[in-house]
C-alpha cells in the first residue's frame, strides 16, 4: 500500500496545477492519469488565451511545461486508472486498474469531462485540425472562413454568435424542424438575427472529410433522406458534455448532469475531498479556469490537513482540558477577551490549555463544533464539549467576569 498526503485523480490542467501547489507545500503528492497528461488541452493544436504564453503556446507544449513543473517540486505522476475509491473517513482509499492500492489524507478529483461525441467518420481524425468543441478556444483560427456548428442548445447558439465575429459564414445544423431550438429565447433571437448565421433544419452531420484539415462535411436531411456535401473549414460540435465521474459511484454530490458540486474552496460534500476543473459544475471550462480550480483546491487541502493535524495535537491528544477560543484577529473586543483568557490559562497552566481558532482561516474546527459566530469559548475534554462559556467581549474587563469564567471552569482562584 502506498501512502500519500494528497492524491489527485486526473492529470489535466487542474490536476497538474494542484500537483504544483500541493508538492510545493511539502505534501507527499501523487497525480494519477490514465491517458495523456494534459487531458483535452494536450490535443489542442494552439492555445492563444493562456496569459503570458504568446509564443510556443501549443497545448502539448503547455501541458508538458505544467507536468515538468509539478515533478520538479516533487509530485509523483502515476500512469494508471482509478477504478474504485472509498472517500469517507479521515483516510481515503484508492484502487487502480494495475492493481495498486493507495491511501491519502486528502483527495482532489480532477478527472475532467469529455465533449459528447457524434461518433461519425472523420470526427476523431480531425479533432484539433478543424473539429472543435470550444469556440472560445478556437474561433479566432477561422477568421474569414466558413464553419458549421452542430446543435441547438444554449452552448451551440451562444457559441455560434461568438464564432460569427470571426468566420465569414456560420451554418448551424439543427436536428429539429424549422424554428425549433433547445436554446433560451434571448440567445436564440441573437442567432436568428445575425446576418452571418444561417440554419439547416431537420438535418444531421454524417461525415467529416478532408486531407490535412477539414475541407467538407456530409449533411443528411431527415425528411428527404438525401445527403449533401457541404464545403467548410471547421466543425464546432455542441451536443453536450460527459463528466468523468462514473468511477465515483455517486459518493459526492453531483448536479443533474453528473458534474460535481463544490463551494468556492472546491470542497465537495465530503470532508477532505475536493474537485477541480471540468469535472465540477461551473460557468466556464477553460485551461485558465481549470488551473485556478487546481490551485484553490490544493491550497484548501493543505490548510485542511494542517488544521486536522493541529486539531489532533492541540485538542484530541491534549492530556488537559482545553479552553477553545474562536475569534477574528481584527476584532478589538475579541482581543480583550483573549487577553483575559490568556491570563487565566497562564495562571492555571497545570490544569488547562488554551487553543485559539482563527475563524477567517480555520472553518473546519468551527464546523466540527457548530460554531457559527465569534467570539465563542468552549471547554473541551478529549475533544468533547463539556460546556460553552460566556463570551461577551463587553464584559471582558468587568471584575466579575473573571470569577464567572473560573466558576464555569470548576476551579478556584488558588487552583
Amino acid at each position: 500500500m502506498m501512502e500519500y498526503d494528497l492524491v489527485i485523480v486526473g492529470g489535466g490542467p487542474a490536476g497538474l496545477t494542484a500537483g504544483i501547489y500541493g508538492s510545493r507545500a511539502k505534501l507527499k503528492t501523487a497525480i494519477i492519469e490514465k491517458a495523456a497528461l494534459g487531458g483535452q488541452a494536450s490535443a489542442t493544436r494552439e492555445i492563444a488565451n493562456f496569459p503570458g504564453f504568446l509564443e510556443n503556446s501549443g497545448g502539448p507544449e503547455l501541458m508538458k511545461a505544467m507536468s515538468d513543473h509539478a515533478q520538479r517540486f516533487g509530485a509523483e505522476i502515476i500512469k494508471d486508472e482509478v477504478t474504485k475509491l472509498e472517500l469517507e473517513g479521515e483516510r481515503k482509499n484508492l484502487w487502480t486498474k494495475k492493481g495498486s492500492r493507495m491511501t491519502a489524507k486528502a483527495v482532489i478529483l480532477a478527472a475532467g469531462s469529455q465533449p459528447r461525441s457524434l461518433n461519425i467518420p472523420g470526427e476523431k481524425k480531425f479533432r484539433g485540425r478543424g473539429v472543435s468543441y470550444c469556440a472560445t478556444c478556437d474561433a479566432e483560427f477561422f477568421e474569414n472562413e466558413q464553419v458549421v456548428v452542430v446543435g441547438s442548445g444554449d452552448a451551440a447558439l451562444e457559441e455560434a454568435v461568438f464564432i460569427a465575429k470571426y468566420a465569414s459564414r456560420v451554418t448551424v445544423i439543427v436536428i429539429h424542424d424549422e424554428g425549433h431550438v433547445d436554446c433560451n429565447k434571448v440567445s436564440a433571437e441573437k442567432a436568428f438575427q445575425n446576418p452571418s448565421i444561417e440554419f439547416l433544419w431537420h438535418s444531421v452531420l454524417t461525415e467529416i472529410e478532408g486531407h490535412e484539415d477539414v475541407e467538407s462535411v456530409t449533411i443528411k436531411n431527415l425528411k428527404t433522406n438525401s445527403t449533401t456535401r457541404f464545403k467548410t473549414n471547421g466543425v464546432f460540435i455542441y451536443v453536450g458534455g460527459v463528466p468523468q465521474t462514473e468511477f465515483l459511484k455517486k459518493q459526492v454530490a453531483e448536479d443533474e448532469a453528473g458534474y460535481i458540486l463544490t463551494n468556492d474552496l472546491m470542497e465537495t460534500s465530503l470532508k477532505g475531498v475536493y474537485a477541480a476543473g471540468d469535472v465540477r459544475a461551473k460557468y466556464l471550462r477553460q485551461v485558465i479556469t481549470a488551473a485556478s480550480d487546481g490551485a484553490i483546491a490544493a491550497v484548501a487541502a493543505e490548510r485542511y490537513l494542517a488544521e486536522e493535524a493541529d486539531f489532533q495535537a492541540q485538542i484530541l491528544n491534549s492530556p488537559k482540558p482545553v479552553l477553545l477560543f474562536f475569534w477574528y484577529p481584527g476584532d478589538e473586543q475579541a482581543l480583550k477577551l483573549l487577553s483575559l483568557l490568556e491570563g487565566i490559562a497562564s495562571e492555571l497552566d497545570d490544569k488547562i490549555r488554551l487553543a485559539k481558532v482563527d475563524m477567517s482561516r480555520k472553518q473546519g474546527i468551527a464546523q466540527k463544533y457548530n460554531v457559527q459566530t465569534a467570539p465563542a469559548v468552549l471547554l473541551l475534554h478529549k475533544g468533547e464539549v463539556c460546556r460553552e462559556l460566556p463570551s461577551d467581549p463587553e464584559q471582558a474587563g468587568s471584575p466579575g467576569y473573571r470569577q464567572l469564567l473560573l466558576k464555569y471552569l470548576s476551579v478556584g482562584e488558588e487552583g
